[in-house]
């Protein structure tokens, strides 16, 4: 098909036959780079080691103002707990290359297998994908757990690291490590709240009762003042909240129909990968011993 249009030449107007393929919007691949490419160079790679552990470590940023603006409960308030671990199932669900995460207080770690190629393994895109997810799934089930009566007052925040891990014996002792802090912290708050709403201490009192007791001690002071044994306080404040793939039975109710036969219910069973938490110890060999398929060979 031919197209005309009016055209000048010389002062006198004609008539020209354009044909289809002079384009007036056309593209060129040399229209794509510009003289100001040159600044990709500046740009630092930050690409991971190979058949390393990825280690992506979030903290809650200022979260003691935070948490005594939303009143959390204390020394732990359940919701904030449940809502960490919510947010970090959100993350685990969005990048399947995590394969543990662990998680106590205001922080949450993730682990991305050796063999992941997720972002080409570019630390600065892991964190920050990490970052935000976590940081979004916060403030969306905030209302899950809070509820109405305890509006979100401001956006939270978290900051992140990344790290690498070599060998599955410095991944177990960076969990090991991990573990072990929630114990130290969640002993010495338990006790330190205990004196301070049971035993009448001011915040300032009851850190100075504290200097320089050791686990022993503060174990005495629960129990032998308070009646409170520790060993019988819930393991998600203890040993914090492990989460790992599983495959779990799932049974849905399909419709069938069968030739020359009417319309029925059929129960069909399929098994699906499921984020699932743990409030165990990780320090053990048990729970690795137990779950085989979280860390890959020394040797790949």
């Amino acid at each position: 098909m031919l197209f005309g249009k009016a055209c000048i030449f010389g002062g006198r107007a004609r008539y020209c036959v354009v044909k289809p393929s002079a384009c007036l919007f056309t593209t060129s691949s040399n229209m794509a780079k510009s003289k100001f490419e040159y600044v990709r160079n500046f740009e630092t790679d930050d690409t991971c080691l190979r058949n390393c552990y990825i280690v992506v470590r979030l903290d809650g940023r200022n979260f003691h103002k935070f948490t005594e603006q939303h009143k959390f409960a204390k020394p732990n308030d359940n919701r904030a707990l449940g809502l960490m671990s919510r947010s970090a199932r959100s993350v685990m669900e969005e990048l399947e290359d995590i394969v543990i995460a662990y998680g106590q207080s205001d922080e949450f770690s993730f682990v991305f297998k050796r063999t992941s190629t997720w972002f080409k393994r570019r630390a600065s895109k892991l964190m920050t994908h990490v970052a935000s997810q976590f940081s979004s799934s916060y403030v969306f089930y905030w209302k899950e757990f809070f509820g109405e009566d305890l509006p979100l007052l401001y956006p939270p925040s978290f900051d992140g690291r990344v790290v690498l891990y070599p060998s599955n014996r410095n991944l177990k002792d960076y969990l090991s490590w991990r573990q072990a802090d929630c114990h130290v912290n969640n002993l010495y708050n338990t006790v330190f709240w205990t004196l301070v709403q049971k035993g009448g201490l001011t915040t300032a009192q009851a850190e100075e009762r504290l200097k320089g007791t050791l686990a022993a001690d503060k174990n005495e002071i629960l129990f032998s003042e308070f009646n409170i044994n520790y060993n019988t306080e819930p393991a998600v404040l203890k040993k914090g909240t492990t989460l790992i793939w599983e495959k779990r039975d799932e049974t849905v109710t399909k419709c069938m129909k069968l030739p020359n036969a009417e319309e029925k219910e059929v129960a069909v069973t399929r098994s699906r990968r499921r984020v699932q938490a743990h409030h165990c110890d990780v320090i053990g060999e048990q729970f690795w011993e137990e779950h085989p398929d979280i860390l890959e060979d020394d040797n790949c």
